[in-house]
């Protein structure tokens, strides 16, 4: 509104209003909306305004720009984060299914929005040749819905093949992966990227299976196009779970089979940081403030806050939630390598917990929320644990 009064009273143009609007926005730096005093109010006189109007219309800019525009976001944000809150509680499904559809966004990736949503009972359902539509979607079930992942979340599928598979399935289901491959008119890349995310399963069995039928499919001469071939039927060996996870990760960024950590979790179990055993989120949750504990995670988010004096703030992703790490300045310049190279990340530190009264350490009523944090004292990578599993932080600074 402020942007429209200026140009259509006092002349203007949009990159001068955007300036204005720019310098209200700056609203910790003094004075920046008085360079356009001047402008405005001669503007104004000149387009037949009385010169004490033009005043007090400067007078009310002025006064927005120091407690206007911050309240005004700050409504806004309120706004946004009461209507998410009520969404993520009644909706659950229909909430992740817009955050999915949404992404990339905001601090997190799909993989934490599919593991937060399914702690909270959220059935997810993988990328399906022969249910998927482009857009992660809501199905009806008894007792209430779920979510089926959308074509989109497979790597290097293009949308435009998966509308022709979503055509042809319209006309008739696919009886094969060959079938599929005429009637979409995929191509060898296509089929690779769906091999690859597992969602020919209903098709050709299991994974390793997926990627021979897939391979195995080349494009025929003209005279043999739609010709469907005939040889012997090749039946391989399932994957192992952790290589199918690895594959998952590496072709949706996500997987619904079990949490890496939870595989990882015999070989952790043998594991000490600072002579401590590692602990999960859900072992850290209940203790006492002040213990020295180890803990470990896939980190999903680094943020270094121009506010916080060298503080780095680190979340952590294990089988059960998440770990939030706080490394003061001096930790972050001894262990630079652990804290920005790595993907696994053990901690050993000070567990704080306060339930927001004061009291820290005391049962929490219902209804109460709680601050949680690790104060770490020493880092130490276990990325080699992980193998070739792919995973990705979401660093901020």
């Amino acid at each position: 509104q402020v942007m429209q009064i200026a140009m259509l009273a006092a002349g203007f143009s949009a990159g001068e209003s955007d300036s204005l609007r720019r310098s209200m926005a700056a609203w910790k730096r003094k004075g920046g909306v008085h360079k356009f005093h001047d402008r405005l109010v001669n503007g104004m006189v000149e387009r037949g305004y009385t010169t004490e109007f033009a005043e007090g219309i400067f007078k009310q800019i002025e006064g927005f720009g120091e407690y206007g525009f911050p309240e005004s976001h700050a409504a806004s944000f309120a706004l946004i984060t009461y209507v998410s809150c009520w969404l993520k509680h009644h909706e659950p499904a229909a909430f992740l299914c817009a955050m999915l559809n949404s992404q990339p966004l905001g601090f997190y990736s799909a993989s934490q929005l599919v593991q937060d949503a399914k702690r909270h009972g959220v059935v997810v359902l993988a990328v399906d040749v022969m249910e998927s539509d482009w857009d992660c979607g809501l199905a009806a079930v008894v007792g209430g819905s779920t979510v089926r992942l959308g074509l989109r979340m497979i790597s290097g599928l293009h949308e435009s093949a998966a509308q022709r598979i979503i055509a042809a399935r319209a006309e008739a289901p696919f009886t094969s992966t060959e079938d599929l491959a005429l009637r979409a008119a995929l191509d060898a890349g296509d089929l690779k990227a769906l091999a690859s995310a597992d969602a020919l399963m209903a098709l050709s069995g299991h994974r390793r299976q997926q990627v021979w039928d897939a391979s195995a499919l080349k494009p025929a001469p003209p005279l043999l196009k739609n010709v469907p071939i005939e040889e012997d039927f090749l039946e391989l060996q399932a994957a192992s779970e952790g290589e199918e996870v690895v594959f998952d990760y590496a072709a949706t960024g996500l997987t619904l089979r079990r949490h890496p950590l939870a595989i990882l979790r015999p070989q952790l179990a043998q594991t000490r940081v600072a002579g401590k055993k590692l602990l999960s989120s859900a072992q850290l949750h209940h203790l006492p403030s002040g213990q020295r504990v180890a803990t470990c995670g896939i980190v999903t988010m680094r943020q270094q806050p121009q506010t916080a004096k060298g503080v780095v703030f680190v979340t952590l992703e294990d089988e059960v939630g998440n770990i939030n790490i706080i490394v003061w300045k001096a930790l972050r310049e001894k262990q630079r390598h652990e804290l920005l190279k790595s993907r696994l990340m053990a901690v050993y530190g000070d567990w704080q917990r306060d339930d927001g009264s004061g009291t820290k350490g005391q049962p929490v009523q219902k209804g109460q929320g709680e601050v949680r944090h690790l104060i770490a004292r020493h880092l130490q990578d276990l990325t080699p644990l992980l193998g070739h599993l792919g995973t990705a932080s979401r660093d901020f600074r």
